[in-house]
């Protein structure tokens, strides 16, 4: 019985602790000093302007996150301006803060910084301030005395969010599930259906909008707001079924306009007409709201092959949004990588004759390859909620499908972001884990590589135009499940993310993982990233590995009590765990034991000489299904399939309810990166690269010191923002 209670108060305290970050936490400094001096003047000069425009609409991020965040940010700032982390620890001693609870303040900022909110940017949990002081040290700090009525105002209007754990304030989502603010407080997942069914009637997109639901005469009324630079009252009202739309332009006005200002800036710095195109496209988009401008400036980018400063900015995934049609702002600007991206070169070169590989007929794979750029990157800015490891966009799958895309993996990320400690390690045999962390990065540049490529590069969309016409044999093309003739297809405006809504962003996850699985056992792209004999075995071996360990790490990101999941890619690989299990045949092993340590743990294996057969098998299988539903439009099957496999129960072989109590237990937090900043010189010909140390205090200092001219300015428009939509979460 004693073991009992004291299993049940660890978990108490860990479900707690769940919302703090650790003081431990893994912070570290992206490299690009190197990248950054081998530009040209001009070419630094491009890539700063484009950082000022990301760095400029990252703001953004606070806004679409919570309607606190915003708030949050700006009392941050304003403590840190006044005094610089090491100075404002003398204000926390005196506040009567310990050295352990001054470092989580420290914690705390740093991670709103690095998720733009105070939301964790890769499970959409929230997480608070991990000491009871935090007004204290607010009133003891230099920012305080300098101007008390601003800092308590501040601090009235987020101190009762800042530390709420109210069950519809612990994630992000719709509805009674969680908080969202791409929505106002009083919408449910009915209306974000019923506002999509709106705007693909008007051939609008959801990309770059807002939802705000009110009731006026006892008629719904929903207001639309599209992110521009030039504010409208009113650019469309329209009577729809029984309720009225407004569409406005204007949302986030201020930051789009500086976004603006700097994109016209690095026009003049721009390499070649398809850069100045591109940003010309992006201009008109950001200053009146248009999804087609951006599109049409995605074109041009496409367009830009082997760019020496890439870039990307807009609103571009949609993993964030409960219903996942509404983009989250995000920006980055990058340097090529040549040694690496000519390994991504070759990939792109044996595309076509990997692509027959897949297990789907040659009806359901795209009409032809069109060759994207595939480079690895050195990130200089990735302004966002978080820096993912690669890339595959644009994500609009007309473009897609017909014209092209780029691929990116970001290189320095991926140095600093998978290292792993044996120590560290969970869930793995011990004669696993030093293969483990050997290989865990060679494995995982070949898994993102297929995954960014041919994962998301593959597969096609039927379709029947507005005119009627198909892009594909509707006589002949057969479902390879049934084979019967296809009976769905996409019509007129639909589109993946509008179809598939909720589930989209993960199933097309799943199926990118799915082949990277399946085609890294090719013997070719195992030579083309420079793995032969046994070494490519191993690499083989621990990338299946990790999918599996991923899989089980994913049950953090599970909640129960909406039994819904907060993360796509997690839920992907947890969703493959299940169909390597089911393929049987003692191919993956899970079993619960006790740790070292006496608390609940578990062990998970694979058998490396079934990969080839049971486990190649398996992911055939499933990921022509994957493909299948895609193509034909299949939400009903799809979703089946999908959310079956989602499905986080006590029954059956595996209780995996109890398995993410373990999980949760064993947790690693997720890193955070320090960015640097760029600054032109007095003289204006040239510019200047500030880097900062891998820490708290750091990564806190190049927040502080980002908007140099017009900081005050900047966190008063951001306050302006807030209040204006502050009674639309009431």
């Amino acid at each position: 019985m004693q073991i009992i209670v004291n299993f049940f108060i660890t978990f108490t305290e860990m479900v707690d602790s769940q919302y703090y970050l650790p003081n431990d936490i893994g912070i570290s400094a992206l490299d690009c000093r190197e990248a950054f001096r081998l530009l040209s003047p001009k070419e630094q000069m491009y890539a700063h302007y484009l950082s000022r425009a990301s760095w400029y609409g990252g703001l953004i991020v606070l806004i679409q996150t919570s309607p606190e965040s915003a708030n949050i940010y700006v009392l941050l700032q304003k403590m840190f301006r006044a005094q610089a982390p090491q100075q404002l620890e003398a204000a926390a001693t005196a506040a009567g803060l310990s050295a352990e609870e001054y470092q989580a303040f420290l914690v705390y900022a740093a991670g709103l910084y690095a998720n733009m909110g105070n939301y964790k940017s890769f499970g959409d949990t929230k997480f608070i301030p991990n000491l009871p002081k935090f007004k204290a040290l607010v009133w003891e700090s230099l920012a305080f005395k300098q101007s008390p009525g601003d800092m308590e105002a501040l601090w009235g209007c987020c101190c009762e969010s800042l530390y709420s754990l109210e069950d519809k304030q612990k994630q992000l989502s719709l509805g009674e599930k969680g908080i969202s603010a791409y929505f106002s407080g009083n919408c449910c997942l009915e209306d974000a259906e019923f506002a999509q069914k709106f705007l693909d009637s008007k051939n609008l997109s959801a990309y770059n909008t807002r939802l705000f639901k009110t009731e006026i005469d006892g008629k719904r009324c929903y207001e639309v707001r599209l992110a521009s630079g030039k504010s409208e009252v009113c650019c469309g009202k329209h009577e729809f079924e029984d309720a009225v739309f407004s569409v406005k332009r204007g949302d986030y006005a201020f930051l789009m306009e500086k976004v603006c200002q700097n994109l016209e800036k690095a026009k003049d710095c721009a390499a070649n007409d398809n850069q100045k195109r591109m940003l010309e496209e992006y201009i008109r988009s950001f200053t009146c709201g248009s999804v087609e401008a951006h599109k049409e400036g995605s074109r041009y980018w496409i367009k830009d092959k082997g760019p020496i400063v890439e870039s990307y900015i807009g609103f571009i995934e949609s993993y964030r949004d409960p219903f996942g049609s509404r983009g989250e702002f995000e920006g980055f600007v990058a340097v090529v990588n040549k040694a690496m991206s000519a390994r991504f070169a070759q990939l792109v070169s044996s595309a076509e004759d990997l692509l027959p590989e897949l297990p789907w007929p040659p009806a359901f794979e795209k009409d032809r390859f069109l060759k994207p750029d595939f480079t690895s990157l050195d990130v200089l800015t990735f302004a966002g909620s978080g820096i993912p490891a690669g890339i595959n966009i644009p994500n609009y799958d007309d473009i897609r499908q017909t014209e092209g895309f780029k691929n990116v993996s970001l290189g320095n990320v991926l140095a600093v972001a998978y290292a792993t400690q044996k120590d560290k390690l969970t869930f793995l045999e011990e004669n696993d884990k030093d293969l483990y962390i050997k290989w865990k990065g060679p494995s995982f540049e070949v898994q993102v590589g297929l995954h960014e490529l041919l994962g998301h590069g593959s597969g096609k969309l039927f379709v029947q135009d507005d005119k009627g016409k198909f892009n594909f044999d509707q006589t002949a093309v057969r479902n390879p499940e049934t084979g019967e003739l296809i009976s769905s297809w996409y019509k007129g405006s639909e589109t993946w993310d509008s179809k598939f809504s909720t589930i989209a962003s993960s199933y097309e996850e799943c199926r990118a993982e799915c082949v990277g699985l399946y085609l890294c056992l090719n013997k070719q792209v195992l030579s083309i990233f420079g793995n032969e004999g046994e070494d490519a075995e191993e690499v083989v071996y621990v990338n299946w590995l990790n999918m599996v360990r991923a899989g089980l790490l994913g049950l953090e990101f599970y909640t129960p009590e909406s039994k819904s999941w907060r993360q796509a890619h997690m839920q992907a690989r947890f969703v493959i765990l299940r169909v390597l299990l089911e393929a049987g045949e003692g191919l993956v092993g899970l079993k619960e034991c006790t740790g070292a340590d006496g608390r609940p743990d578990a062990v998970i294996t694979l058998d490396r000489s079934k990969i080839y057969t049971v486990g190649k098998s398996a992911i055939q299988r499933f990921l022509c299904k994957l493909q299948v539903h895609k193509s034909t439009a299949d939400v009903e099957g799809g979703r089946a399939l999908y959310e079956g496999y989602s499905a986080v129960t006590a029954d059956g072989t595996h209780n995996f309810l109890r398995l993410r109590e373990t999980v949760l237990l064993r947790k690693e937090a997720r890193k955070m990166f320090v960015q640097a900043n760029t600054y032109i010189k007095g003289t204006y010909d040239a510019v200047e690269l500030v880097e900062y140390e891998g820490s708290a205090a750091g990564l806190i200092q190049s927040f502080v010191e980002r908007f140099p001219d017009d900081a005050e300015n900047v966190e008063a428009q951001l306050l302006e923002m807030t209040c204006m939509d502050s009674s639309c979460w009431c």
